[in-house]
């Protein structure tokens, strides 16, 4: 058993770094990895929470462009047009539909999903589900016309926004819900993939930002050290693993991620 606090917290954080992002359950796999290196506690959940920061910086990096076109551009008409209408595509509004329905779920949900779903046997059933719903829909006979990012709809946006919410199932995986819905729509995979991290960002801000304001008190300036570099390690992992999903994506599909998914959780289930 590893006894290294900062070996568990780096461990802990390539983990989330390398599946925050790609269609496997980032949620899932920290609940079963925290579990295996005895990694737990009140400070240890909190950490789990905050180096999930460091991935959303790696999205917002990757994305900035498309962030900053968000920002309204002077002008006569009123700011609140101006801000909806935005300089680019994805545009305000699609953020608003696409986030609002997963916010209002979990936030109606959050207590329940903290206290009866982060258990190992649930975690398994939600990949083995997941991963079979990614490869029926990988297989399903579908007309792609969304070839990119700015060209979805902010009826396309509400609509991946209302998939999103399969996400607080832990297992079923936020992105992997995203672009399952999405792929059902019409939306190309890169282009899904694309929209699905860039909702990423406002959706953990505030899911991250409600769960620390809940357990910051539970840390001291001792705890500085390793969630400092857990931030960096979290931050690093994630960077490489969108760049890598986005350039495989294409060539690979969904079905071995699918795979990889049943596999995971039938072996859970088995040690269980």
């Amino acid at each position: 058993m590893i006894e290294n606090l900062y070996i568990k917290a780096i461990l802990t954080s390539v983990v989330e770094g390398l599946t925050e992002f790609v269609p496997v359950s980032s949620t899932g796999h920290m609940i079963l990895f925290d579990r295996w290196i005895d990694f737990s506690g009140p400070q240890a959940e909190t950490f789990t929470v905050f180096i999930q920061l460091g991935a959303i910086l790696a999205a917002f990096l990757i994305y900035r462009q498309q962030f900053l076109g968000l920002i309204p551009q002077a002008g006569d008409e009123p700011f609140l047009k101006r801000l909806l209408s935005g300089a680019s595509r994805p545009t305000v509004l699609h953020f608003v539909v696409a986030v609002l329905p997963i916010l209002v779920v979990g936030l109606l949900l959050h207590k329940i999903i903290k206290e009866r779903l982060f258990s190992a046997d649930v975690v398994a059933y939600g990949l083995i589900i997941g991963g079979i719903l990614m490869i029926i829909v990988e297989k399903l006979p579908k007309k792609l016309k969304t070839v990119t990012v700015e060209q979805i709809t902010v009826k396309q946006a509400f609509i991946i926004g209302i998939g999103q919410c399969m996400a607080v199932w832990p297992g079923m995986s936020r992105s992997g819900s995203t672009m399952v819905t999405s792929l059902l729509i019409g939306i190309k995979h890169k282009a899904a993939a694309d929209f699905s991290f860039m909702v990423a960002v406002p959706v953990m801000v505030a899911a991250v930002g409600y769960d620390l304001l809940k357990s910051w008190s539970f840390l001291s300036i001792d705890d500085l050290g390793y969630f400092a570099v857990g931030f960096v390690v979290a931050f690093v992992v994630a960077w490489f693993s969108i760049r890598w999903f986005l350039n495989v994506l294409g060539s690979l599909g969904l079905v071995p991620f699918g795979i990889y998914r049943i596999a995971m959780g039938a072996l859970v289930l088995w040690i269980l």
